[in-house]
């Protein structure tokens, strides 16, 4: 599986021009990758991207948390790191590498501070939050809120991404956790996926080949940095149990050994496609240590 990756990697930036360009036609990341006052008004009927499809009406209380421009509108990012969590970022001091990026984008609220720092680095512009983690971390927000306000600390003033839309039984607990940052007076923006992107998405992936139940957070944030980024670096995103190079046993999380649903996401599914990608120029994968390599 690994032999695209034992060539010396070099940019195509025609071959990303092309994808960013079909995703720019076919998705538009950056006008409805999320969801604003702009292109979603009270009364619209919005489809989830899970829950086979179910729509309902977006209310007043939903629409005051929206923001009021889409916060990707006409920037580019001269060069993104997009990072997973994979155990392969362990011990990697791929973290100087990851904060060299102009924009930084972590998934599923992971942890950065004490012992992290030098091989995830710190650096936050947006980070992404499955509801599930508010749900079983954080007790759906409804007795105190104040530890799931501490560990928001560390990403600074960066956009929190909400999956609100997602699942009908979500939206409660995220309008929660819009809340909940107001109430603390964060610096965080809370922004939330528009479903009808991810719906798009999702069709569009398919169309070039890949074939899953559902995209993973990771795939999905991937996706938007290539629209959105003149380069995407990807760190943390090894599904497997052995390390590529040295063959170590990894855990299934820099930080923890705790594994998600089986057959909910096709992690190798997923990175064989990100490995294709890699070889054809368009993103570059870190599969090592980032010291070592030079990187």
């Amino acid at each position: 599986m690994l032999k695209p990756y034992s060539k010396p990697w070099k940019r195509q930036e025609e071959k990303h021009e092309e994808l960013r360009a079909q995703l720019n036609i076919k998705v538009r990341g950056y006008e409805k990758a999320i969801i604003t006052q702009k292109n979603t008004l009270v009364g619209s009927m919005l489809a989830t991207d899970g829950d086979k499809k179910r729509v309902f009406e977006v209310k007043s209380e939903h629409f005051d948390t929206f923001l009021k421009e889409p916060p990707f509108a006409s920037k580019t990012y001269s060069s993104c790191a997009v990072v997973g969590n994979a155990g392969i970022l362990a011990n990697s001091s791929c973290g100087k590498s990851i904060d060299s990026a102009e924009f930084v984008i972590r998934c599923n609220l992971p942890p950065l501070k004490n012992r992290y720092e030098k091989h995830v680095g710190v650096k936050t512009d947006l980070v992404s939050a499955n509801p599930s983690i508010l749900l079983q971390k954080y007790d759906s927000l409804l007795g105190s809120r104040r530890k799931f306000m501490e560990k928001l600390c560390q990403y600074g003033s960066s956009m929190i991404l909400l999956p609100a839309f997602s699942y009908v039984k979500h939206i409660v607990i995220c309008m929660r956790a819009f809340h909940t940052i107001q109430d603390f007076g964060s610096p965080m923006q809370p922004i939330y996926f528009n479903p009808e992107y991810l719906n798009d998405l999702d069709t569009f992936w398919r169309s070039q080949g890949w074939e899953a139940v559902r995209l993973s957070s990771g795939m999905i944030l991937t996706s938007l940095a290539l629209e959105l980024c003149d380069t995407v670096d990807l760190y943390g995103f090894w599904p497997f149990g052995l390390h590529p190079q040295t063959f170590k046993e990894l855990t299934h999380h820099y930080y923890d050994d705790v594994r998600g649903k089986s057959g909910f996401h096709a992690m190798p599914e997923e990175f064989k496609l990100l490995l294709q990608l890699h070889s054809e120029g368009i993103l570059r994968l870190h599969l090592g240590d980032c010291e070592s390599k030079g990187e």
